[in-house]
């Protein structure tokens, strides 16, 4: 587990490395003074696994099956309080969807989910060092990704399928990223969170369980945006 969040933890560092690089020779601004908020409204890639990481019942699909889940670009909405000139909360506002279909096995190519749609429920702790006005930062808190709409795939319903649903699963978020303020209060941010949750998914024939899988989630999300502090 260790080693995994030290190979999830250094893309992080390199965008924001990036992230910094990109802000040199912006126009410093004053920091942000403990009671301010900052709302940014974001482009966001989020780039799922989806695999399968555990199997309590197959069912009708054969053993060797595998899965991924497709990426997606959505608007998001961060809402942002500081406590201090340096350390903040910020919780973000999205719904996502993603299908997932099977990539591996016999049944390559069919789909598994469609349609599922999930909040993920995210608050980070952020501790912002405001290089001069450019404030990058590092930030690290809980998620909860809620699952509020999901089908069955169009493929699995001839297996017999009449149902399928996703468990809701508490996780863990990392991010960085950096802020450059450009004048009258507004600013530029690139913003990057790898999320660490996974959710079992279950299909069912009528009221009987037939297949029960664990899916390693596991998102990179990817933000570039606009913000305004007050």
């Amino acid at each position: 587990m260790r080693s995994y969040l030290r190979n999830s933890i250094a893309p992080l560092t390199g965008v924001l490395a990036l992230a910094l690089t990109s802000a040199i020779g912006a126009s410093p601004a004053s920091a942000q003074e403990a009671g301010d908020f900052q709302v940014k409204v974001m482009a966001t890639a989020v780039l799922p696994d989806g695999k399968i990481t555990d199997v309590a019942l197959l069912g009708p699909l054969p053993a060797t099956t595998q899965t991924a889940a497709n990426d997606n670009v959505i608007p998001t909405v961060a809402i942002e309080y500081f406590f201090t000139q340096n350390i903040s909360l910020e919780t973000i506002c999205c719904v996502t969807q993603h299908d997932v279909d099977i990539v591996a096995g016999p049944l390559a190519g069919a789909e598994a989910v469609s349609n599922a749609r999930v909040i993920p429920a995210t608050f980070t702790l952020k501790y912002h060092l405001n290089a001069g006005g450019i404030s990058p930062y590092i930030g690290a808190g809980p998620t909860y990704f809620l699952w509020i709409n999901d089908e069955p795939g169009a493929d699995t319903i001839p297996l017999g399928v009449t149902s399928q649903s996703m468990s809701n699963e508490l996780g863990f978020a990392l991010q960085a990223g950096v802020d450059v303020p450009v004048g009258n209060g507004l600013l530029v941010s690139l913003d990057a969170k790898r999320y660490f949750v996974d959710t079992t998914a279950r299909w069912y024939a009528g009221n009987t369980k037939v297949i029960e899988t664990t899916h390693k989630l596991d998102p990179w999300v990817l933000s570039a945006g606009v913000g305004m502090r007050f």
